[in-house]
């Protein structure tokens, strides 16, 4: 399967899963809107019941629209006439039970001789519990002289309640399609590992494969006969074996110590190290290459001689292989406040801000310009920042694409 295929495949199901989400939650939204109208026009017509019955009782006549709405929780009741608190609960309660409002509620009865609610009291259709309620906080109107109201605090909730099937299906669909991304990631993921892999042995085979070659041709020669009558050309011969050998053990050296440092297994050797004598010895193969200016007053640092020069070599190797034309390579040490600074820059290509942090991730090789042509396993920067930090060294990167890159290695330094 494609790239391109599986990128589109993944727009498509983000997509879906986008789409079952927001489907859920209108329909959870218009069944909780439902619940809320028939909840009102339940208690409308259970409020009327019950101003008809008062009516009857109290012997007037009982007007048009009796119930009014003031809010969606608190409804208006006209009664024309005084209201005995007992006959109110029961035919509220019977009313309620009629229409299927099983709900907690409150009651409050206007005094129009005092202009202020007499009676205030919380009951349920659930139990037969009676709570006295303040009534200073009643909603109160002008337009009827005797009235009544009632409130239903717990409205949310019982909505809530009475949509548990939609609510409960709707999170299973939601589980069931987060489960089905969480499988797509791994999909995903995998096949990335797999194409990691592929590219890292395709990689390193090639890799492997030069100086493989170099020790192979090195050993024809030493195995002829006329070899040992040309002593100078004999040693040159071991010499490149003996470099490509030890080519072989760093690179075969840095991998392993790639897999010791993600299971914090890497058992550092430290040393003393002069900082100056270790890079102009990296750089005696470079000849007159790279620059190397030196400022630093101490030069002293505590580090394992091999894993430094490794990351060394490596900021080289990395400046030297992006640069267009003859590289311009700086390496730099200077002392600052506690601590010593070594940074390796270069006028190379740089690297985009969106691939900065990405590059120190292991098997990561930036994804355009002739970047696919420069050999390597895409572990060199990765081996470094494991380097750094298992030093407990901090490693940062200034880059400007088309302009070059830097990179700096502060390392804190023992005061006399």
């Amino acid at each position: 399967m494609s790239r391109r295929t599986i990128q589109l495949l993944t727009v498509f199901s983000a997509l879906l899963i986008i789409g079952v989400v927001i489907t859920q939650i209108y329909w959870v939204k218009q069944a909780l809107d439902l619940r809320h109208r028939q909840f009102n026009q339940n208690a409308h017509v259970a409020l009327q019941d019950v101003a008809g019955k008062l009516a009857k009782v109290n012997g007037v006549m009982q007007t048009t629209n009796p119930v009014e709405q003031l809010s969606p929780e608190y409804f208006l009741v006209n009664t024309n006439a005084t209201t005995q608190p007992d006959l109110l609960e029961h035919f509220i309660k019977d009313s309620f039970q009629k229409h299927n409002l099983i709900t907690d509620f409150e009651v409050g009865i206007y005094d129009c001789t005092t202009n202020r609610m007499r009676y205030g009291m919380s009951l349920s259709t659930k139990n037969n519990d009676k709570i006295p309620t303040k009534t200073s906080n009643w909603i109160k109107t002008d337009k009827y002289p005797y009235y009544f109201g009632v409130r239903f605090p717990e409205q949310e909730a019982y909505f809530a309640g009475s949509i548990n099937g939609a609510i409960w299906s709707s999170i299973l669909v939601l589980v069931a399609v987060s489960f089905f991304a969480y499988a797509l990631f791994v999909i995903l993921r995998q096949k990335q590992l797999s194409e990691v892999q592929r590219d890292f042995v395709n990689n390193m085979t090639h890799e492997l494969q030069t100086p493989i070659s170099t020790i192979r041709i090195a050993a024809d020669v030493l195995n002829s006969e006329n070899i040992v009558s040309q002593p100078v050309r004999h040693k040159r011969y071991v010499k490149i074996v003996q470099d490509e050998i030890l080519r072989l053990q760093g690179q075969v050296e840095m991998v392993l110590s790639m897999a010791k440092a993600e299971r914090n297994a890497l058992t550092l050797q430290k040393e003393t190290l002069n900082v100056e004598t270790v890079i102009q010895s990296i750089l005696l193969p470079f000849e007159d290459r790279i620059r190397f200016d030196s400022k630093a007053e101490n030069n002293l640092i505590e580090a394992d001689p091999f894993h430094f020069r490794c990351m060394i070599t490596n900021l080289i190797d990395n400046a030297l292989k992006y640069s267009n034309g003859d590289p311009d390579v700086k390496i730099e040490a200077y002392n600052k406040e506690k601590s010593l600074v070594i940074a390796v820059c270069d006028q190379g290509i740089g690297i985009a801000p969106e691939y900065q942090k990405k590059i120190f991730n292991q098997f990561f090789r930036i994804p355009y310009g002739d970047v696919h042509n420069v050999k390597g396993f895409g572990i060199g920067l990765s081996y470094v920042k494991q380097i750094a930090r298992a030093h407990h060294w901090h490693l940062d990167l200034e880059s400007t694409l088309g302009k070059g890159s830097t990179f700096r290695i502060t390392i804190p330094q023992k005061q006399a």
